[in-house]
């Protein structure tokens, strides 16, 4: 008699929780991951937002501008967007080192301590008003973001090859997506009643519990390496610090998702500064605003799950990752161009919304699926320089010209979004075209994926 075959979405999700045990672990870390940065994404966003510049800056700065007439408060999203951008390019050379120097059981958890550090850290400068501790929060919060999801998806490729990957990364996700839920929902209930100060400490326990998952996947990752013949993750990658760079600069799939990645903020960054002229207008004080960019980020993960439950599974499983990088291109057009046609507050965040729901729940799990198909350097290095140095990159450039065309009016500002969504879609296009010379499954040791270190 032929096994049952589940057909109901839990049976299924049953099913492969009991097909793969680190798939629970996966789903544990991912969750504790992204629920411990949603707790302070709002507190970033209402810093970013403040209409308090001695919140945000240092007095010297602000002593600065006085002395050459230049309001730094004026500037505020420019200057923490080029800052983070500075940061990101002085950090992106030590993460390489880590990688190249250190095996995988050191530097996985090295970077995760480092946040956990600094968020103590934070914990002190909020309790003690510290001046100019949102700019430094901000920045924090940015590289705290890329860094520990890039480290979270390149270790996942590690874990999970690409037919799991296929059948699971929609349900770790969704893990994620349920603790993006819950960060700005602890956010909402208790920021008011313990403070800014004491929500970071609450961060910290989250990013505390993903060093457990850690230990708990590492004997998968090693035992899928040597299934598939791959080099272990348990010894140092070697190599130049720079060779992410050099990946990304010769391999065509690589630079296609740096292309994708690039326009892909474009479209971020413009609909987060329109947002954020709209907090400063309606929401004055940090709670009120915390309170405010909580409830988006919760119409965002809610979506984002409906989407990752529904939909994304299907479609990876059905035809593949097209469908979820060429859907989400094309919606965020159509947005835009309602956007340059009538650009009204709540239309404004709906579309953000559409945009962070659609990324996180179609395009992302697309793009992490192709690193499966790539070997550990290409995974941690060139993966590395285009979710953090690209991205940055794409923020600082896309945050000036913000500020260059909101002279012109919002419907300026949208229109020349179409553009850049219209560069989105075609490094999606690219991606698509690029990603079918890959092997169907992880490339064996020594099967390279472009580049050298």
């Amino acid at each position: 008699m032929p096994p049952v075959v589940p057909t109901s979405r839990v049976a299924r999700f049953r099913e492969a929780l009991s097909a793969s045990p680190a798939l629970w672990w996966a789903l544990i870390y991912f969750f504790c991951l992204l629920c411990g940065y949603y707790l302070l994404r709002p507190v970033r966003d209402a810093m970013g937002a403040s209409a308090d510049p001695t919140a945000v800056f240092p007095h010297w700065l602000l002593a600065l501008g006085d002395r050459i007439g230049v309001a730094p408060a004026d500037y505020t999203l420019q200057l923490l967007f080029t800052a983070t951008f500075v940061a990101m390019l002085v950090l992106q050379p030590v993460y390489g080192a880590l990688v190249a120097r250190f095996p995988r059981r050191v530097f996985l958890p090295v970077v995760y301590l480092f946040f956990i550090a600094c968020l103590f850290g934070f914990w002190w400068a909020f309790d003690a008003a510290l001046p100019g501790r949102g700019a430094l929060f901000f920045v924090f919060i940015a590289v705290f973001n890329l860094f520990a999801v890039t480290v979270f998806w390149s270790f996942m490729a590690d874990v999970f090859d690409n037919e799991h990957a296929r059948r699971v990364y929609g349900y770790i996700g969704a893990g994620g997506t349920l603790g993006a839920l819950c960060g700005p929902g602890i956010t909402r209930l208790l920021v008011e009643q313990v403070g800014v100060a004491n929500l970071l400490l609450v961060s910290a326990g989250f990013i505390g519990l993903c060093l457990l998952c850690i230990v708990q996947l590492r004997p998968w990752a090693v035992a899928r390496e040597r299934a598939h013949r791959e080099a272990s993750g348990e010894a140092a990658m070697g190599g130049s610090v720079w060779a992410g760079l050099r990946l990304v600069a010769q391999d065509p799939l690589l630079r296609a998702l740096a292309l994708l990645m690039f326009f892909g903020v474009g479209v971020g960054t413009l609909l987060y500064n329109e947002q954020a002229a709209i907090v400063r207008r309606f929401y004055p004080t940090a709670e009120a605003a915390t309170r405010y960019y909580s409830t988006l980020d919760w119409a965002v993960n809610g979506l984002t799950i409906l989407v990752q439950l529904l939909l994304t599974r299907w479609l990876m499983r059905r035809f593949g990752i097209v469908p979820l990088l060429l859907l989400p291109a094309l919606a965020i057009l159509v947005g835009f161009a309602l956007l340059s046609a009538s650009p009204l507050p709540l239309l404004v965040a709906t579309v953000q919304v559409m945009t962070r729901a659609s990324e996180f729940s179609l395009a992302k799990p697309a793009r992490e699926t192709l690193y499966t198909r790539m070997d550990r350097e290409a995974r941690y290095k060139g993966k590395s320089v285009i979710d953090t140095a690209v991205y940055r990159t794409g923020d600082f450039t896309f945050v000036w010209v913000h500020k260059l065309l909101a002279g012109f009016g919002s419907s300026v500002v949208f229109l020349a979004g179409l553009g850049i969504a219209a560069g989105m879609t075609f490094g999606a296009w690219r991606v698509v075209r690029e990603q079918r010379r890959l092997p169907t499954n992880s490339p064996g040791e020594g099967a390279g994926h472009g580049g050298s270190s």
